[in-house]
């Protein structure tokens, strides 16, 4: 982020700065006769002299009170105005200057620009319009101007310069407020529009997650769902037992597949409600299947299941059949350890497997061929969905180990309802 300059940074630091320049300068124009100094000053003189500096210092203070240092110039022109005339107290050595000393240029810019901004901030709103407050400005810049000008003088040149002096500022603070203005009006509507942009974007994800969420489910639920029906009506009418058993071995898998879908349907629309994908409950019959089919394993759990919200349970029963699957497919006769540890804040799950035994290569039961060589990827992308980490590599021993660690509770739908 860019740091600001230093002058907007140290504001009352310029200001101050401001108003010590222009005491000095005002003071080394009026004893150089340009306003209201005397020929032969005297006590009064001098003593007027220091009231113009203590009023020119007030511009210290020009952000958070321009209509008090416009009264207090103003003021102070007033008494010098008045000690010349009609009084007579003084008089000064050249009667068609300004008695207003140069400060005024800069007091009469304040009421329009600072009073503004003060007003508009506490309204909280960004354009700065305040009908009372511009009103009231209004009023003292004119009778800051008529005090300046004496146009009760007919004074050609003093009514001229009065009206420069006390008009330059307050037109230069009208211009810089509605630039301001314009400036934050475009700078909202640019916002806003970065808004509605990123608001359109994820619906736009939103609905192409639905859709091939809708498609995914009509086109595969259709075609398993035959499987399904075909598998049933073989175990019906095959003729020996070991006929029907595979029959009903077929129908069971594609109910699995057609439960893990509605899962997979559910990552990319919302969580279905009553879903009954396995969780953390099914690890020991992941592990018994395993091991029924010539891949030994063990399970090992530390802690409390129900510390696994439900879609952290689902993830990790993924990332255990899919490593049982990979040990299967990879290195079959090596033995498997599952460690699932539940902790307060995650859940790790550790699938490690020893080196396959001698002449035991994957090669030899055909199954390594069979796989997309995307199931770790896939898994990868799932754990990001619940923002999970996964690490998957050989083993020191020669075996091979996939790790995750998931975060215990993530919320979704169902559990937001």
């Amino acid at each position: 982020m860019t740091r600001a300059p230093w002058h907007r940074r140290h504001p009352v630091a310029v200001d101050v700065a401001i108003a010590v320049v222009l005491t000095l300068v005002d003071t080394w124009s009026t004893l150089a006769g340009q306003t209201w100094w005397p020929e032969d000053p005297g006590a009064t003189a001098h003593v007027l002299l220091g009231v113009q500096a203590a009023a020119c210092l007030s511009l210290a203070v020009r952000r958070r009170a321009p209509l008090t240092v416009v009264a207090v110039l103003g003021a102070f022109t007033l008494l010098v105005t008045l000690l010349v005339a009609p009084l007579g107290v003084l008089a000064p050595a050249d009667r068609g200057n300004l008695w207003a000393p140069f400060s005024t240029a800069l007091a009469a810019y304040g009421p329009l620009f600072y009073t503004q901004r003060r007003q508009g901030c506490r309204s909280g709103g960004t354009d700065g319009a305040d009908p009372r407050g511009r009103r009231t400005a209004l009023v003292v810049l004119a009778l800051f101007t008529v005090v300046v000008a004496r146009p009760w003088e007919l004074s050609p040149t003093v009514i001229t310069i009065g009206l420069l002096r006390t008009a330059v500022g307050p037109l230069l603070a009208l211009y810089f407020d509605a630039r301001r203005r314009l400036v934050l009006a475009l700078t909202e509507r640019a916002e806003r529009a970065e808004r509605e942009r990123h608001l359109l974007a994820e619906q736009a994800r939103a609905e192409e997650r639905a859709r091939l969420a809708g498609e995914m489910h009509d086109v595969v639920t259709h075609r398993v769902s035959l499987m399904v029906l075909q598998a049933g009506a073989l175990r019906m009418t095959a003729a020996d037992e070991t006929t029907r058993q595979a029959a009903e071995e077929l129908r069971a898998a594609g109910c699995q597949a057609m439960e893990e879908l509605r899962d997979l349907v559910g990552i990319l629309r919302t969580a279905p409600e009553g879903d009954r994908t396995p969780s953390v409950g099914g690890f020991p019959a992941l592990v018994a299947e395993s091991t029924a089919v010539g891949v030994p394993a063990e399970l090992v759990e530390e802690g409390d299941r129900s510390l696994a919200s439900p879609v952290v349970g689902r993830t990790a029963y993924r990332v255990v059949r899919e490593a049982l699957t990979n040990v299967r497919k990879h290195a079959p006769g090596a033995r498997v350890t599952v460690r699932v540890e539940y902790e307060e804040a995650q859940v790790r799950v550790t699938v490690r497997n020893t080196r396959p035994p001698e002449g035991a290569g994957a090669a030899g039961n055909g199954l390594a061929r069979t796989g997309s060589g995307l199931g770790i990827v896939n898994l990868r992308q799932r754990m990001e969905l619940v923002h999970g980490t996964l690490r998957a590599g050989p083993a020191p021993d020669g075996g091979f180990s996939v790790e995750a660690v998931l975060p215990a509770y993530v919320p979704t739908a169902e559990t937001a309802v």
